[in-house]
């Protein structure tokens, strides 16, 4: 039993969690917002909170922030810091001096010549009449009047005469307010008090105003309205005071604004802003929800264009209030991507990825359409009946529930088939198909045969043709037969080629065609695709985003989406040429998905373009050229080296050679967060072309050459282009190598420099020349030489010939003389062994003469004196005791006779040349180790 009641719980339990699921599912709470941009602390680089907020002439936005005062010029922030280090409490523009207040200090900044501000003291005056911890949460100004206010006093000064006037309270002083020509303000202890002839009057002292804090006054009529922080909202009339609404009974309010329009915008603290009308109803709230950076909302600004601006208690918000924009965004991903729109019977119906949604006219809450989730692809409204095409099929929507009419897969879109009302010809994934009205129902009657190509775009040509249009396949022509049941001819057109995000739409009787390559046109009677250059040209001006066309009937206009924005065309009204306006919603900001671009009429004025997280509202009424300047806000001074420097931006800049790295910024004080600003500059004296169009609020120029410049900057917001450019003129000086007199100097140098090049050019050659001859004459000397040399080497060998012919003689006379001594020896020792007769003794003694014959030693001492010449004279010279058969012994040895050959000779026996050649030795006092003959040979 336990068991079951267990399951029981969590069965419940699963679904109550189911139905809650369902009930979030298919009823959305919706809002359309304005525009809202956020700025972080970490944007404009200081603390969280944000107390006062004003605006100067030129546009600019200050805020007084617990670290100082911020400024903003459309593209930077910029921070000066409190002057005596505390929180800024309060904020006023006045002419060209911004006023602040904050702890025992309050007094103005002023534009310097180098684009900052500059702070001078008020308080200082007065100094020791301010009380003990005094801050100044308020200003305001009245004629020549400023009213600066603290919780104890309100010090009144005098522009004009620079004096003050000081109003004290016993008590406290809550607020202060500036109503019409009138200044209003809270005691605590009193009441409501106005000033009348410069001293305070009491207006009311009610309970209602005397036990609560009043942070809202304001005129409405014959009365005024007292907006109390915590008690809710009053009307004053008169002395009596009643309750004026109680909507804002359960809110902490601290801070309040009448705006232009009359409504009331209330900043509480946890609950965002609320906006009330003049009869106290509440008509819009925005929270941190729908957008703003917090939910405590410090200080309300409205600024000359009518943009809201919020200090809060961590960062600032910008919302466009008077935008042409209403934004619905889907936050908690309920309702998806708008695909298609359409207004059915005062209901907005939006076709989405999650499926169809509807809301009333009056109501914000989108309901969900039952049976319709996955993917809607088209709404239509044909024969009084709202069509859908959807991914599992077609639908009839009826007291808001869909009915399946057929099942085909992915119904691109439907169309009506003039020459048979019964018939509708839609596309889908798998081709064309029909649907037919039978018994006035419509129902499913066939698929087309002979086409199968998935048809997204298609239109008639005529009553039996039709164009079909596939991004990758390209354009078919299609010729159907009369009962609709198959194709005849398909022709596919490849001058239009295919092309990403490309389309065909019908317009006014005309066929379009928008791809990559331009819009191309024709009439429907005389089918012919020919490029439009008017309609192209936006493509190539603005930048191609999609060829997707929507054509709304309605109001009679064409819409092409680019880069920069989208552009509706409606037929001219005094010439054949289409009247095109361009919106500045930029692609990046439009938010859609590109080819799948949806806009449908709500009225004659009124858009509703689908986003990928909701939609947008465009009112193209409330577009309205504004007039914008641009303007230089500093000028640095970059150096390579050293601290960067600001320069005086109100006369023409004269800078020094190493000055010569500047950096421009500009802007325009331009708020709304769909509209960009887009800059273009252009530096004379260094390139004479306009840079290309960038939303880069500076520029730098670095190394940049002596000369004059002019420099220019022009702006544009979306299409508009601001008229003026600004200018500024500046020089960067030569330096000072290339002023003018040390041209001169340079001059008188470069003369001096050429006589000196002269002349010792000419010492030059002189010694080049001189060196030339002397290396001639050196050469020529060198030259001699050689031949000296050649003529001597040719006499040394002749020489050396004559020396080997004389000791080939020598040779050749030795070699005689030891044959001829050979040969009477030989013939001695016959002559004496065998004959013994004293007739051959002469004979012998001939012999003997001749073989010792001094004549032979003279002709050979004088041939060898001839081949080794003083050689007998040196070696007499080393041996003195050498005698002449000594030296006649050292003659052969030097002709390196063996003994052998010494002995005929000297005719004596080798023995006995042996012992000569011993005695020799000896007389030479020769080592025993030395050898005789390499003695002598090496002499």
């Amino acid at each position: 039993m336990q068991n079951c009641i267990s399951r029981c719980l969590v069965n419940n339990k699963q679904s109550l969690i189911a139905v809650a699921f369902l009930f979030a599912f298919f009823v959305l709470k919706s809002q359309n917002l304005p525009p809202i941009q956020y700025f972080s602390p970490k944007q404009y680089n200081a603390s969280n909170q944000n107390w006062d907020i004003s605006q100067s002439s030129d546009k600019y936005i200050y805020v007084a922030n617990s670290k100082g005062l911020l400024e903003f010029n459309g593209a930077n922030w910029n921070l000066y810091n409190s002057p005596n280090e505390t929180v800024i409490r309060s904020v006023h523009v006045l002419g060209d001096k911004i006023y602040t207040g904050c702890y025992m200090e309050f007094g103005y900044w002023q534009k310097t010549q180098i684009g900052d501000l500059q702070y001078t003291s008020l308080s200082s005056k007065i100094k020791k009449k301010l009380l003990e911890d005094e801050q100044f949460w308020n200003i305001e100004s009245l004629g020549n009047w400023l009213l600066f206010q603290s919780l104890d006093r309100i010090y009144i000064y005098n522009t004009l005469d620079k004096t003050f006037n000081i109003i004290d309270s016993e008590e406290s002083i809550l607020k202060m307010f500036k109503v019409k020509n009138a200044i209003y303000f809270q005691d605590k202890t009193k009441g409501l008090f106005a000033f009348e002839n410069s001293k305070p009057k009491l207006i009311s002292n009610a309970p209602e105003i005397l036990n609560d804090i009043v942070v809202g006054f304001f005129p409405i009529e014959e009365h005024f309205i007292v907006i109390t922080q915590n008690k809710g909202i009053y009307q004053l009339k008169g002395n009596q005071i009643t309750k004026f609404s109680d909507v804002l009974d359960s809110f902490s309010v601290y801070s309040s604004l009448m705006l232009n329009d009359n409504s009331i915008i209330v900043g509480t603290i946890s609950n965002g802003i609320i906006q009330l009308n003049t009869n106290g109803e509440i008509v819009n709230t925005i929270k941190q929800e729908n957008g703003l950076g917090n939910n405590t909302i410090l200080s309300v600004f409205e600024d000359v264009d009518k943009n809201l601006w919020l200090g809060m208690d961590n960062g600032v918000s910008c919302i466009n209030i008077d935008s042409p924009f209403l934004i619905f965004n889907d936050n908690k991903g309920g309702l998806g991507t708008v695909y298609t729109s359409v207004v059915y019977r005062n209901r907005l119906y939006l076709g989405t990825n999650q499926g169809l949604f509807y809301k009333d006219e009056k109501s914000h809450d989108l309901t969900f359409v039952e049976n319709t989730k996955g993917q809607v692809w088209c709404l239509k409204v044909i024969d009084n009946q709202l069509f859908c095409g959807h991914n599992r099929g077609t639908f009839i929507i009826e007291d808001n529930i869909a009915r399946r009419i057929a099942d085909i897969d992915g119904t691109w879109d439907i169309l009506t088939v003039k020459i048979n009302p019964n018939l509708l010809l839609q596309g889908n994934y798998n081709g064309l198909n029909v649907l037919e009205k039978q018994n006035g129902k419509w129902v499913f009657r066939n698929k087309i045969n002979g086409f199968n190509n998935s048809s997204r775009f298609l239109v008639f040509i005529n009553n039996n043709q039709v164009l079909v249009n596939h991004e990758y396949k390209g354009v078919f022509k299609i010729d159907i037969k009369k009962d609709f049941s198959s194709i005849s001819k398909v022709q596919k057109l490849n001058f239009l080629g295919n092309g990403l995000f490309s389309s065909v739409a019908k317009h006014n009787n005309k066929i379009y065609y928008a791809s990559k390559k331009g819009v191309f046109v024709s009439d429907q009677e005389n089918f012919n695709l020919k490029k439009d250059t008017i309609l192209s040209n936006l493509f190539k001006k603005q930048g191609y985003a999609s060829g997707k066309l929507v054509s709304d009937s309605k109001t009679n206009t064409l819409w092409i989406f680019t880069q920069k924005g989208i552009n509706y065309i409606k037929p001219g009204k005094l010439s054949n040429e289409p009247e095109i306006t361009f919106i500045p919603l930029s692609n990046t900001l439009r938010d859609n998905i590109s080819g799948y671009e949806s806009v449908s009429s709500i009225s004659a004025s009124k858009f509703i373009l689908g986003t990928s997280r909701g939609y947008k509202i465009l009112d193209i009424s409330k577009f309205e050229a504004r007039a914008y300047t641009v303007h230089i806000n500093e000028i640095k001074l970059n150096p390579l080296s050293g601290q960067t420097k600001l320069i005086n931006i109100s006369e023409n800049g004269l800078f020094k050679n190493k000055q010569n790295n500047l950096e421009f910024s500009y802007s325009i004080a331009e708020y709304d967060k769909y509209l960009e600003a887009e800059y273009a500059t252009k530096l004379e004296g260094y390139y004479e072309k306009w840079s290309d169009w960038s939303n880069q609020s500076n520029v730098s120029y670095k190394n940049l050459s002596p000369g004059d410049y002019i420099f220019k900057v022009k702006a544009r917001v979306g299409d508009k282009n601001v008229e003026d450019a600004v200018v500024y003129s500046f020089t960067i000086e030569k330096p000072w190598y290339l002023s003018s007199s040390m041209i001169v100097v340079y001059f008188i140098l470069g003369i001096i420099i050429v006589l000196l090049v002269n002349y010792f050019y000419k010492l030059y050659y002189k010694k080049q020349k001189a060196k030339l001859l002397l290396k001639t004459q050196r050469e020529l000397e060198l030259k001699d030489l050689e031949n000296k040399q050649h003529l001597m080497k040719l006499n040394n060998e002749k020489l050396k010939n004559e020396i080997e012919s004389k000791n080939r003689e020598l040779a050749v006379s030795t070699m005689s003389l030891i044959k001829k001594n050979e040969f009477l020896n030989t013939i001695k020792k016959e002559l004496s062994e065998k004959v013994e007769d004293s007739n051959l003794k002469p004979v012998i003694k001939i012999i003997d003469k001749n073989i010792n014959n001094k004549d032979d030693w003279k002709l050979f001492e004088e041939a060898f004196n001839n081949a080794d010449k003083d050689f007998l004279k040196k070696i007499k010279s080393i041996h003195p005791k050498l005698t002449s058969n000594d030296l006649r012994l050292c003659a052969y040895l030097r002709l390196n006779l063996s003994s052998k050959e010494i002995a005929p000779l000297l005719n004596i026996s080798p023995r006995s040349v042996e012992v000569k050649r011993y005695r020799l030795r000896k007389k030479m006092d020769l080592p025993h180790k030395t050898n005789l003959t390499d003695y002598i040979l090496e002499l």
